[in-house]
Order: C-alpha cells, then sequence, then structure tokens
C-alpha cells in the first residue's frame, strides 16, 4: 500500500502526486481559467473593433445628410441662373431622394457616387453662367459641399480602416473561434465609383 507523506509517494515518487485526482482535477480547472480570460479579452477586442465600426459608419451618415440637406439648396440657387439645366436639376434631385431610401451598403455607395459626381457637375456650371459665379449664396454652397466633400472623404477611409481592422480580426485564429460563437459578422467596406473590391 503506497502512503503519501509531506507531498511524496513512498513507492510513486512525485509524478504521482502530481498525478493523482486531485491535482488533475487543479491544473484543467487552471487550463480552464487562462482559456476562459483569453476568451473573454478575444471577445472584448471583437467588440471594441465592431463598435469603432459602427462609430465611423456615424461619422459618415453625418456627413451623407448634410450633403443632402443642401443640394436642395443648391439646385434653387442654380435653377435661377441655369433654368434650361433642368435635366440635370431633376436628375440630382432624384438621386438625392434615392440616396435617402437605399438601404444596402453597396447600393448606397452606388447611389452617393453618382450623386457627388452630379452635384460636382452643377458645381461647374458657374463656368458657363458667370451671373452664378457672382452669386454669394451659391459660393457658400459650394463652400459648403467642398467642405462635407472633404470630410466625406475623410471619414469613408477611417471606416474603411475599422472595417479592415474588424474583418482581420475576425478571419484569423484564434478570434475567429471567439467571433463565431459570439455571431460578429464581418461588416461591408463603403467603396465609391471605380474603387475596387478587396482581393479574397
Amino acid at each position: 500500500m503506497t502512503k503519501v507523506r509531506y507531498g511524496k509517494a513512498e513507492n510513486g515518487g512525485i509524478a504521482q502526486f502530481f498525478w493523482s485526482v486531485p491535482m488533475l482535477i487543479w491544473w484543467l480547472a487552471a487550463v480552464a481559467l487562462v482559456v476562459l480570460i483569453a476568451a473573454v479579452a478575444l471577445f472584448n477586442r471583437l467588440v471594441a473593433a465592431r463598435n469603432q465600426v459602427r462609430a465611423a459608419w456615424s461619422d459618415i451618415d453625418v456627413q451623407l445628410i448634410r450633403r443632402h440637406d443642401l443640394v436642395p439648396q443648391l439646385v434653387a440657387a442654380v435653377q435661377g441662373y441655369a433654368a434650361h439645366e433642368r435635366a440635370t436639376l431633376t436628375l440630382v434631385t432624384e438621386l438625392r431622394a434615392r440616396a435617402m431610401r437605399v438601404q444596402s451598403l453597396q447600393d448606397k455607395a452606388q447611389v452617393e457616387s453618382e450623386l457627388s459626381g452630379q452635384v460636382q457637375r452643377i458645381l461647374a456650371l458657374q463656368e458657363s453662367y458667370p451671373d452664378l459665379k457672382s452669386s454669394d449664396n451659391f459660393l457658400a454652397l459650394q463652400r459648403d459641399l467642398v467642405a462635407v466633400e472633404d470630410h466625406l472623404q475623410y471619414a469613408r477611409r477611417f471606416y474603411n480602416g475599422s472595417v479592415r481592422d474588424l474583418n482581420n480580426r475576425i478571419q484569423t485564429f484564434p478570434s475567429l473561434l471567439v467571433a463565431r460563437i459570439a455571431n460578429i459578422q464581418p461588416a461591408e467596406f463603403f467603396r465609391q465609383g471605380d474603387e475596387q473590391e478587396p482581393p479574397r
């Protein structure tokens, strides 16, 4: 019969003591605790990355709303000077309405890209209409729209960077295990115009 005295077994040595049933339970509990702490840390990083994407999208959304608010004012300002540009002005108004209704990110990017192009076209009309170029209202709207476009480009770059970071976390081990369990999905990039889809 084996007797255990002061942490040593008389017939089995230290190895037998460390692999006895109570010690094995302690080791398994310690490993489980480390795995749990790592999983919680990975989950928190994924949630922080997802929240960063949402915050970055809200910055884009603010700029899109500002542009949508300025478009009718621009159309009204140009109508008085360039009445025969009615087709362009109507198209801009329709694109604005579509942009406000669209839900899908890909569709929104497409419509916003078209709207941006048409707004730039209206702003270029000042070259053909000298009276429009001297209108204080038009010049103020032009400054505001240029500022919105600049902010929008920055917000789009920041958003796409946040999406890239989140998607990298979701697609790399061991974060992908936690992402699947927590059902954290990859986010879509916000691409406009002829920007290419990243390789998969």
